[in-house]
């Protein structure tokens, strides 16, 4: 059986290529070279990935280092599954696993983040939802395949990047919209795939996560027919769950970096909460959860919280001996480890934290199998359950000591409050008859764009089409465009022409 002949359709001959020898002429590698080349790969340069640069004074990662270590975890991961042989005719019979693709969609996934990391992703959703009306509101992963298969331009004739299915497929982290697509939608399945359960505030919103918004569905469906029978209507195809599980590797360890070199993460502070619980968690295991949730800093009540609520979510996995290991094994490697002498910008210590990330990167791609019936909650490709719970450890750490700090949260209400400014100011001057002809070229065109995929018979088309091309408007900023922005809108910038790059 031959391959079909436009690499748009094609994906269960992803191997082919590389079969043939023909790696020069790869339609995978050609759709890696399309995303590095986009100017949205080149924005996230000047976007938070958790602490901003700016404020921290320091080099952290961004979005743009972020998704480039991400790609290459998850090439490793792939070329790793695809060169053992007890993975092969599994990894064929799901669909297949080609390390361009991979490494494709990895360095597409963030693009449609917006500025200020996840806090603008929360607050452009309320604001989509509750004041420019649009039910599928925002969602960052949602955002970058409408930007690869709608707003990005690629010549005259191409809107989108022009991606083939298998790499857009691999994109597809949520392979669902908000609310109605697949049908049953998976937040009704029990227990609801990770990130499929609606918000407990808002259970009427749909999927806290999406993949796609309902403009970009006849592309979803598209994208997805190829593995229709081969995995179920919700499952990520097996380059997605690579590409998502490298992710969740990335952020573990390299945000950790972040924090201790920036020197927010300080060695008492997590030594006292992973020794407390090691030393009383049967006690621990007693209290009740009001108890344990009582205002107050009671040592190692945070961490039994965590044990108790991969539990209640994961059950297929959780296991309380693969915990305590966990604990004990990152604080070996942090409390006793990375923590124990303070960044000092030296060329020891940036040596000590490159073999900190080696060693925990090896350790969590070694540890990666593949399964052909997972559990709702996770994907075919997946950690070993030891790895897995370290996972889960390094993630508190990051949760508990850094984003939990007031410091950081007097910083985000102010970013949130700048956004929600933005975008009440991007809606008056759409609604100002008289600044008609004087709108920013790049906002008239997503105008444009929106009211073209909208039904002429949509309620209010217009009003939920500039809705729309507001809410893509601000999401394309980088952090200091969209201050700049409203310093000019607010009339407190001086530098006249300066400002006119974000337009």
């Amino acid at each position: 059986m031959e391959p079909p002949a436009d690499p748009r359709a094609r994906r269960l001959f992803g191997g082919s290529a590389r079969a043939l020898g023909d790696l020069a002429n790869s339609p995978f590698r050609a759709d890696r070279d399309r995303i590095v080349a986009s100017p949205f790969f080149a924005r996230l340069n000047g976007v938070t990935q958790v602490i901003s640069p700016g404020g921290s004074g320091l080099l952290v990662h961004n979005r743009l280092t972020h998704s480039l270590k991400v790609a290459q975890v998850a090439r490793a991961i792939a070329e790793r599954l695809t060169a053992d042989e007890r993975w092969r005719e599994l990894l064929e019979k799901l669909g297949g696993c080609d390390p361009d693709v991979v490494e494709a969609a990895a360095l597409a996934h963030d693009l449609g983040h917006p500025p200020f990391g996840h806090l603008g992703e929360r607050v452009l959703d309320r604001l989509a939802r509750q004041r420019l009306g649009l039910a599928d509101g925002f969602e960052g992963n949602a955002q970058s395949y409408r930007i690869v298969t709608s707003t990005e331009i690629r010549g005259a004739a191409t809107t989108g990047l022009d991606l083939t299915a298998a790499v857009r497929a691999a994109l597809l982290k949520y392979p669902w919209t908000r609310l109605d697509h697949p049908d049953p939608h998976p937040r009704h399945l029990d227990p609801a795939p990770r990130g499929a359960a609606a918000p407990p505030d808002d259970p009427e919103s749909g999927s806290a996560k999406f993949g796609a918004y309902r403009t970009e569905l006849t592309d979803l469906r598209q994208a997805r027919e190829p593995f229709a029978g081969r995995i179920a209507d919700w499952q990520q195809t097996v380059e997605a769950s690579i590409m998502d599980t490298a992710d969740d590797i990335a952020y573990a360890i390299h945000d950790v970096e972040d924090f201790y070199r920036v020197g927010v993460l300080q060695q008492g502070a997590v030594a006292t909460e992973l020794m407390a619980w090691q030393r009383e968690n049967g006690h621990l295991r007693a209290v009740t959860a009001s108890a344990l949730a009582a205002p107050g800093r009671r040592p190692g009540a945070a961490i039994e919280q965590l044990r108790r609520q991969l539990h209640r979510k994961d059950g297929w996995i959780a296991d309380d001996e693969a915990f305590a290991a966990a604990v004990e094994h990152v604080r070996q490697e942090l409390v006793e480890g990375l923590l124990a002498l303070p960044f000092d910008g030296s060329i020891e210590a940036e040596q000590y934290v490159a073999r900190f990330s080696a060693r925990w990167t090896t350790r969590l791609v070694d540890a990666i199998t593949v399964t052909e019936a997972p559990s709702m909650r996770s994907g075919h490709v997946l950690l070993a359950p030891a790895q897995w719970h370290e996972v889960q450890v390094l993630k508190f750490v990051h949760h508990r000591f850094v984003l939990a700090r007031p410091d950081l949260a007097l910083h985000q209400r102010g970013q949130a409050r700048l956004l929600g400014t933005l975008v009440e100011a991007l809606w008056e001057w759409l609604l100002d008859p008289e600044e008609a002809t004087r709108l920013p070229r790049r906002l008239h065109d997503l105008v444009e764009l929106a009211e073209a995929e909208l039904h002429p018979r949509t309620p209010d088309r217009i009003g939920r089409a500039r809705g729309r091309a507001i809410v893509d408007f601000v999401a394309q900023l980088t952090d200091g465009q969209a201050v700049a922005m409203l310093d000019a809108l607010s009339g407190r910038s001086g530098a006249l022409w300066t400002d006119a790059f974000v337009l």
